[in-house]
């Protein structure tokens, strides 16, 4: 999948790439998780330096979590959980990366809502400015087997959704809502 976007007068693009890992040893993850997915986004984006600078949003809303599958929640990148920042990669184009899986197999549904973002530079608030987004997931069967949701691509109203609870749960920033003139 494709998506495109607008940003700082330049338009880009991000690759969503979706596999089922057959081999977990070249994504440095355990054997045992053969066949759950693997989810690499990578940036293209014409602008560098500073203008290139964005991060990954990325929830989670899966059947094991706290409410049990009823809300979304933050997915932050397992070294930086406790860091006062909603992202969970930031960095000039960066790559998002994520291979979830669990020790136990059993019935489940795992999504994932992924968004690109911007924080200018220039500002006194630190604020996060959604440029696209999409879902992706799996879901597992009481078998164990394994089937990869396709990536979609999602819109301004889910980023919109997810502010209030960004916003509690990072009261040290400032979300803007997902600006159509942001998007190409």
């Amino acid at each position: 999948m494709i998506l495109p976007f607008a940003h700082d007068g330049e338009t880009g693009h991000v690759t969503v790439e979706l596999e089922q890992v057959d081999d977990p040893l070249t994504i440095g993850k355990h054997p045992a998780t053969q066949g759950f997915p693997c989810c690499t986004t990578t940036v293209e984006y014409p602008g560098r330096g500073y203008r290139a600078m964005f991060g990954w949003v990325q929830f989670v809303r899966s059947t094991d979590n706290a409410s049990g599958g009823a809300d979304f929640e933050m997915d932050p990148f397992v070294l930086f959980e406790d860091a006062p920042s909603p992202y969970a990669f930031f960095g000039l184009a960066p790559t998002l990366f994520d291979a979830p899986s669990r020790a136990e197999r059993r019935s489940m549904a795992w999504l994932a809502h992924s968004f690109l973002a911007h924080t200018p530079l220039d500002g006194a608030e630190r604020r996060v400015l959604p440029l696209a987004g999409f879902s992706w997931g799996f879901d597992m069967d009481a078998a164990g087997g394994i089937t990869v949701r396709p990536a979609t691509a999602l819109t301004t109203a889910d980023w919109d959704g997810h502010v209030p609870y960004l916003s509690a749960a990072h009261p040290a920033w400032g979300f803007d809502k997902w600006q159509a003139d942001e998007r190409p």
